[in-house]
C-alpha cells in the first residue's frame, strides 16, 4: 500500500530543492528553441506530448508551491508571518534581478543613448512593474533586443510571478476565513473546501484544454496549485506506493499516442508523481540540498542571459544556446541564493516585530478614536 504522504513531511530532508532545479533547468532548454530560432520554433516534446517542456515545469513549479506554501500557511497559522516569508522568499533576489535588466542588460545592448535609454518612461515602467508584480508585468526596454529572433522581451520568464503571487493571496484569504469559522462555530472545513477547489478546477482546466485550446491559463495554474494544497491537507490519506508510481508512469507512456489522452492523464497523475520522486528516492541523491536552492535565480535570470546570447552571436545553435545560457545563469543564481536570498531569508522571524509594531499602532488609533469620540 505505500507509506503515508504524512510520515515524509515531517522531515525537510527531501528532493524538493532537485525538483525545482531540474525544472529551472527545462525552462531554460525549453525556452532555447524560440529564442535562438523565432517564436514559432517548436520544442522537442510539444509534438510528442502536445504540451511544451517548458509548461511541464512551470506546472511542477506550481504544484510544489502549493503544498510548500499550504505547510508554511498551516503550520503557523500565522497571516503576518505568512506574509513576510512570501515577500523575503519573491522580493530581494527578484528587486535585483530587474535591476540587472535595467542597468546591465538593457544598458548594454539598447540602441538607445544613455541619456535617452534612462528618460524614457519604459525604463520606470519596467523597474515599477516587475519589483511589484501587482498589476502584471512587462517585457520591454527601450531599444533592447530589438533584432533578436523573439524580439523585445526581456525576461518573459516573469510572467508566472504574478499568478504564484495571486495564488499565495488566495490561500490566505480563504484558509483565514475558513480559521476564523472553525474559531467560532467549531466546524473544520478547510480540507474539503480546497479539495472541492482543486477538483472543479482540474475540470476546467480540462475544458480549457478541450474547448479554449489553453494550456497556461489561469485555471490551469490555479488547478495546479490547489492540487497541491490539497495534498498536503490530504497527507495523511495519501499513500506513496512504488506500484502506483510506476503503473502512474505507464498510463502516462501509452496515453502519449493521443494528446487529448495525454493531457488528462497527466493533469490527474502529475502532482502524485511529484510527490514520490520529492519524498521516496534517497540515499545520495539527498546531497543536493547541501549546495542550496538555485531554482529560483535560474529562473529569473535565464532568460535575459538567453537573449543576451542571441544578440552577441548571430545563428546560435540550441546546444551552445543552452550550454552558454545553464553556466552563466548558475552562476548568477548561486550568487544570488548565497548573497541574497539566503540571508533575507534568515530574517523571517522578524515577522514578530511587525506584529508588536501593528498592535502598538492599533492601540494608538483606539486612544484616538476613544479620546475623539
Amino acid at each position: 500500500m505505500g507509506i503515508a504522504l504524512s510520515k515524509y513531511t515531517n522531515s525537510r530532508d527531501n528532493n524538493f530543492n532537485l525538483i525545482r532545479f531540474i525544472a529551472a533547468v527545462a525552462v531554460l532548454y525549453g525556452h532555447s528553441f524560440p529564442l535562438a530560432f523565432g517564436a514559432g520554433a517548436p520544442e522537442p516534446l510539444m509534438s510528442l506530448f502536445g504540451i511544451s517542456l517548458g509548461s511541464i515545469a512551470v506546472d511542477i513549479f506550481f504544484i510544489t508551491s502549493g503544498f510548500l506554501i499550504a505547510g508554511s500557511f498551516f503550520s503557523k497559522k500565522n497571516i503576518i508571518a505568512f506574509i513576510w516569508a512570501r515577500i523575503l522568499r519573491i522580493y530581494p533576489a527578484l528587486i535585483v534581478a530587474v535591476i540587472f535588466c535595467i542597468f546591465i542588460v538593457g544598458l548594454y545592448f539598447t540602441t538607445y543613448s544613455a541619456s535617452e535609454y534612462f528618460t524614457d518612461a519604459q525604463t520606470y515602467t519596467f523597474f515599477k512593474r516587475n519589483v511589484t508584480l501587482f498589476w502584471g508585468v512587462t517585457y520591454q526596454l527601450p531599444g533592447v533586443f530589438t533584432e533578436n529572433p523573439y524580439p523585445h522581451a526581456i525576461n518573459g520568464s516573469l510572467w508566472t510571478l504574478p499568478y504564484e503571487v495571486k495564488m499565495y493571496t488566495y490561500l490566505a484569504i480563504i484558509a483565514s476565513i475558513l480559521l476564523y469559522i472553525h474559531k467560532k462555530t467549531d466546524k473544520y472545513f478547510i480540507p474539503i473546501v480546497f479539495l472541492i477547489l482543486a477538483i472543479a478546477s482540474i475540470i476546467i482546466s480540462i475544458t480549457n484544454h478541450f474547448y479554449l485550446y489553453t494550456h497556461t491559463s489561469f485555471a490551469h495554474l490555479f488547478s495546479m496549485f490547489f492540487v497541491g494544497t490539497a495534498f498536503y491537507l490530504f497527507k495523511d490519506k495519501i499513500y506513496l506506493s512504488h506500484t502506483f508510481f510506476i503503473v502512474m508512469l505507464m498510463v502516462l507512456l501509452a496515453s502519449t499516442t493521443n494528446h487529448n489522452y495525454f493531457f488528462i492523464a497527466y493533469v490527474i497523475m502529475l502532482p502524485y508523481v511529484v510527490f514520490y520522486l520529492a519524498y521516496v528516492p534517497s540515499g545520495k541523491i539527498r546531497a543536493f540540498n547541501k549546495l542550496g536552492d538555485y531554482s529560483y535565480g535560474l529562473y529569473i535570470y535565464a532568460f535575459p542571459v538567453q537573449q543576451s546570447i542571441a544578440a552577441t552571436i548571430p545563428n546560435v545553435t540550441i546546444p551552445t544556446m543552452a550550454t552558454l545560457a545553464f553556466i552563466i545563469s548558475l552562476t548568477l543564481s548561486v550568487l544570488s541564493w548565497h548573497f541574497i536570498e539566503k540571508k533575507f531569508l534568515k530574517m523571517k522571524n522578524n515577522y514578530i516585530i511587525i506584529e508588536e509594531k501593528i498592535e502598538l499602532f492599533r492601540v494608538k488609533i483606539a486612544k484616538i478614536l476613544k479620546n475623539k469620540f
